[in-house]
Formats: C-alpha cells, sequence, structure tokens
C-alpha cells in the first residue's frame, strides 16, 4: 500500500479439520455440515489445523491454523505461544507468512496473533466483498474481540498500518504499544506509477488477476536482498495467490488506495491520521528499510515527526518487504524492545472517543 497518501478455480480455502465441523468440501446440494449440525462457525484456541497446501513449504510455516467466521466469510489466523499479546497485521499483497520468522522467535515467551485479512493468505476470498479499509478494520475488531484481546501490541506493516491503526483509534485503551515496519497512518506523497497502474480498469484487472503481476513483483522488488528471496519463500508468498479468483484482494486492496478526496477510506485515513497524537505516550519501536520505493524516507520522517520518542531502526540493504530482508537483526532488536516496555504503562489513562 501506498497512500497520496480466466477463470475461477475451485475454492482451496476450506478447512481440512473440524475447526467448524465440516469437510473440506461439502456435498452438491447439501448445507455446509456446521450448520447441518448446528455447531457455531467459530474456532477456539484448543481447536487446531493444518491446512494441506502447507505441505509445500516443508517447515517454512510450522504453525496451526485457526479460523473465525465472519458473517460467512471465515478468517484464517495463528495464536502461538502464551504471555502478552502481539497482533501481527500484514498488508498487500503478503499474509501471516511474512511475520513467520518473528513469530517462532517471540512466540516462546509472547502471544502472537497473525491474521490473514479476508481475501488474503489461507482466508476464504469471497469475490464479491466491500475490499475497503472500514470493512478490514471491522473484522480485525471482530477478531480481537473474540479472542478477548487487551493490552495489545501491534504489529503492523503496509496495509496492516491504516487498519491496525484504525483499530487503535476505536479502542485506544486496548492499545499498549506500536512496532511498525514500513506503512503509513497518515497521507503522504503520491502513490508511485506502477502502483496506480495496477489498479486501473481492464489493465488492472489482466495485471493483478490474470497475470498475478502484483504479487509476483513483490517477490523481486519488495525485497532487496535477493538471497533471502530463494525459490521456497517465493513460493510460501504466491501459494495463496494460484489463481485468477484467489487475487480478488490484491486488487481490492490496491484500488482502495486513497488517491482522491471522494474515495471513502479517504475521509477514514484523515480520521485515522487525526487520532494518531493520542498515543504518543505509547512505546513505539520503528523498523524501515531505507530502500522501499514505495513507502520512501519520507514516510519514516512523518513518523519520527509524530512519534519523536519512537525507538527507530534503519536498514539500508532492505527493501518494502524489511522483515524478509533484515529479520535477524530486527528480532534481537524488537526482543529488547519489547522486554523494555513489557511493565510499561502510559503516562496518562486514555478512554475511547464517541
Amino acid at each position: 500500500m501506498s497512500v497520496d497518501s480466466a477463470k475461477s478455480a475451485p475454492n482451496l480455502d476450506t478447512p481440512v479439520d473440524g475447526v467448524v465441523d465440516r469437510p473440506a468440501i461439502d456435498p452438491p446440494g447439501q448445507k455446509p455440515a456446521a450448520q447441518r449440525s448446528g455447531h457455531p462457525k467459530t474456532t477456539t484456541r484448543n481447536r487446531k489445523v493444518r491446512d494441506p497446501r502447507l505441505e509445500a513449504l516443508g517447515d517454512l510455516y510450522p504453525f496451526d491454523s485457526h479460523y473465525l467466521d465472519l458473517g460467512g466469510q471465515r478468517m484464517h489466523y495463528l495464536d502461538e505461544g502464551k504471555g502478552p499479546a502481539l497482533v501481527m497485521l500484514h498488508g498487500n499483497p503478503t499474509w501471516s507468512f511474512y511475520y513467520r520468522e518473528l513469530i517462532q522467535g517471540l512466540r516462546l515467551r509472547y502471544r502472537v496473533i497473525a491474521p490473514d485479512h479476508i481475501g488474503c493468505g489461507l482466508s476464504e476470498k469471497p469475490q464479491r466483498y466491500p475490499y475497503t479499509l472500514a470493512t478490514h478494520i471491522d473484522n480485525l475488531e471482530r477478531l480481537m474481540d473474540h479472542l478477548g484481546l487487551q493490552d495489545v501490541t501491534l504489529v503492523v506493516h503496509d496495509w496492516g498500518g491504516p487498519i491496525g491503526f484504525g483499530w487503535a483509534m476505536r479502542h485506544p485503551e486496548r492499545a499498549r504499544r506500536f512496532v511498525v515496519f514500513n506503512t503509513t497512518a497518515f497521507l503522504g506523497e503520491p502513490t508511485p506509477f506502477r502502483i496506480r497502474v495496477c489498479g486501473w480498469p481492464k489493465i488492472g484487472e489482466f495485471l493483478v488477476r490474470g497475470l498475478n503481476g502484483f504479487a509476483r513483483a513483490g517477490t523481486r522488488m519488495a525485497c532487496h536482498r535477493r538471497e533471502r528471496m530463494t525459490r521456497i519463500v517465493r513460493k510460501g508468498y504466491l501459494l495463496p495467490y494460484d489463481c485468477y479468483a484467489h487475487r480478488v484482494a490484491i486488487l481490492g486492496f490496491i484500488r482502495d488506495i486513497p488517491l482522491r478526496p471522494e474515495q471513502p477510506s479517504h475521509g477514514l485515513l484523515l480520521d485515522i491520521q487525526s487520532s494518531l497524537a493520542r498515543f504518543g505516550d505509547r512505546p513505539m519501536a520503528i523498523f524501515w528499510g531505507m530502500k522501499d520505493f514505495c513507502f520512501t524516507r519520507r514516510f519514516l520522517t512523518e513518523w519520527m515527526f509524530r512519534f519523536p520518542e519512537a525507538a527507530v531502526h534503519c536498514y539500508p540493504e532492505a527493501g518494502h518487504y524489511v522483515v524478509e530482508d533484515a529479520c535477524d537483526e530486527i528480532l534481537p532488536a524488537l526482543m529488547q524492545f519489547l522486554e523494555k516496555s513489557d511493565h510499561t504503562v502510559p503516562k496518562a489513562p486514555v478512554t475511547s472517543s464517541t
């Protein structure tokens, strides 16, 4: 995300196991098994399932999957470890796979939750759906409430920034601290042409959904250290976006970039921008890839201006996928930040606005 701030394949997004007590594919003409049995279409932390598609990744993504029903659409999320809650929010065109190494490093001391936004990763990918910033914030809110999360550390990248800070705007008393990776929560410089063209009518459909050009380009342009983007890692990033139908949210995110005031997400991003001042007392760490063609140094400068007390870590040889490029350096610095701020209390109580 940046801000000026064929044919459909069979649905592969159904869990294989009894998280919602339904088979992988329901027989034609029958209601889903969850509805036939009367069981609720939500998961609990103790029910675990392994998506068979992940076998192709070996040990690269060694996590159990959890699902939450959101009005008929299942959101996939990871829920690893115990301790203070860290919620990791990915951007476009990635998924929870982006955070895999951080999750493995942090789950021994923290409870790490990493959802896939609807339309992304292992979540369901409805073809007629409002892929807008407001909807993604609504979905995150329902997940947070379902899990009963308080005192949350938000870890955000790309579109995860507006989504996460949008949730924090609604629930400032529940946002404990922030970890920021190459993202925004405010209007900024113009979106690069190479991204804007992907949102154009017809051309965007062909490039993004037909050729998978946006996700493929991400594995080449967003990761500066090419040796990190091995064949199997690239396969991991592209795995959920294997056909025209499964790329619907990628295009939806692009077309929701608030380029003009008349776009619905433009006004919402302005509201999020206005709410940032209330979080000035919260611990924040910023980890920034300096080779990012999208979220440039100007975005970093703006973050530093708005949060002068933030701990800032810059990586000269990292790009937009800064976690992929520099995870080995980020993890110890992130652990140090979390340990130092584990017992930090905001200077003044904050209540939700009305």
